[in-house]
């Protein structure tokens, strides 16, 4: 069950905050698991890394987006959207970390097949308690679904 020892898990947070994702990463830093975390600004980036379309071409396969929702260019509920609707995508599980607690985008993001919708704390110590609780449940007790081949 959970990781495969010695391969790092793939992360993939889709997050236009520079703090955020420097709080992500601080969290992820102490983290139990082994992880590797690429980070893209907007929906756009998001699809390109996900394809491996440039300048994403040598990225890896996530084994769980951590998406914001509100991001530049596309927004994290089109990303969402899109992700579920590609037969080469929909599996990889996808966490919606957001400031919004807005019921309709929580209920839109189980729509749209979002696999947990995480509301992000404003205050530090919550935040990265958030990170790591995620870190633990989708990094060690749940196991990821194999990259098809």
């Amino acid at each position: 069950m959970g990781q495969k020892l010695g391969k790092p898990i793939e992360i993939l947070l889709a997050e236009d905050s520079a703090a955020d994702v420097r709080l992500t990463r601080e969290a992820l830093k102490d983290a139990k698991v082994l992880n590797r975390m690429s980070v893209v600004r907007d929906g756009v980036e998001v699809m390109a890394f996900l394809r491996r379309q440039s300048p994403h071409e040598n990225a890896p396969r996530p084994d769980l987006v951590l998406l914001d929702l509100n991001m530049p260019k596309m927004d994290g509920r089109e990303v969402l959207a899109e992700m579920k609707s590609d037969e080469d995508l929909k599996r990889i599980p996808v966490v919606v970390l957001t400031t919004s607690q807005s019921e309709e985008d929580i209920l839109q993001s189980y729509n749209l097949h979002a696999n947990c919708f995480i509301t992000k704390p404003v205050d530090l110590n919550q935040f990265i308690a958030v990170v790591k609780s995620i870190e633990h449940f989708w990094l060690t007790i749940v196991e990821l679904p194999p990259e098809e081949g």
